[in-house]
């Protein structure tokens, strides 16, 4: 019985995992199509590859100036959080959970991009993934967190136009 049950929780987990992919996968297609396809103009080879070659560079730059804001952010998270409750319920809850959401999502994207930089260098697909991949939990938490929402959107089209136009300098 207990066999059929983990069973059955494996195969719910698996289908998840399926659908949110493929969910990830028509989305990069419906961004190939717009970001690139009907784009109003392209980034010239040149222009390509020199964002594909001082990316993983400038990735870890921002990631090292990063980690102590990150840090930093916690800190006063912690410490000012409860004179944000004073204010009351509306404004404290508010930003309290915009500023764990924004925590949140800091670490899983810097997280993300620092996985993808071997790849970086290598110009692997793999490492263009993550960072598409690192966009949309951006993008996700930018909504979410509901302070920026038009700062996210207009961050995720900018991002995903310069992300989608060096796509094809990565290679399997």
């Amino acid at each position: 019985m207990e066999e059929q049950k983990k069973e059955e929780q494996t195969t719910g987990e698996e289908s998840k995992k399926a659908d949110l992919k493929e969910s990830a996968n028509k989305l990069e297609a419906l961004l190939d199509e717009y970001m690139v396809k009907k784009a109003p103009f392209a980034l010239p080879t040149g222009v390509k590859e020199f964002i594909v070659a001082v990316a993983p560079y400038l990735t870890i730059i921002f990631a090292i100036m990063a980690i102590p804001i990150i840090l930093a952010a916690l800190g006063l998270s912690a410490f000012l959080t409860p004179f944000a409750m004073l204010g009351g319920f509306g404004y404290g809850l508010g930003w309290g959970f915009g500023m764990i959401v924004s925590l949140v999502v800091a670490v899983i994207t810097l997280v993300m991009e620092l996985m993808a930089v071997p790849g970086m260098f290598k110009r692997k697909k793999s490492a263009w993934r993550l960072l598409f991949y690192a966009s949309i939990v951006s993008f996700i938490g930018g909504i979410l967190s509901i302070h920026g929402i038009v700062g996210a959107i207009i961050g995720a089209i900018i991002g995903w136009y310069i992300l989608f136009q060096v796509k094809d300098m990565y290679k399997n």
